[in-house]
């Protein structure tokens, strides 16, 4: 299926590739040697023999790298520590305690 990266800020064209199963919003996709995070997934349609089927995706992303502790959790990436209760269990913001982390150091860190 053919999925079009866009930037988040202006839905400029970063990339077209084709991807048989693209991702949700929430992980991080890597492209020739770039890292992306999915922030937004939109389909496209196209009418075909009187029946609309998805003709392509536009992946709205923000160039990132993934941050050295993210780890997979319930289905998405999340950064820090997801058993602490001031986790955002967010691929963008770690906790709102210490946001610049890491949760080792935190002295604030307590189980949910």
């Amino acid at each position: 299926m053919l999925v079009e990266l866009r930037h988040i800020s202006g839905d400029r064209l970063l990339h077209r590739v084709d991807l048989e199963d693209p991702p949700q919003p929430g992980r991080w996709l890597v492209v020739e040697q770039q890292s992306f995070l999915v922030m937004q997934r939109r389909h496209r349609y196209a009418l075909r023999n009187g029946r609309y089927v998805m003709a392509s995706v536009a992946l709205l992303v923000k160039p990132q790298t993934r941050p050295a502790d993210a780890t997979p959790w319930r289905h998405v990436w999340v950064i820090g520590d997801p058993n602490c209760r001031f986790n955002a269990r967010s691929p963008l913001l770690r906790c709102a305690v210490w946001p610049e982390g890491p949760c080792e150091n935190c002295s604030h860190r307590e189980l949910r």
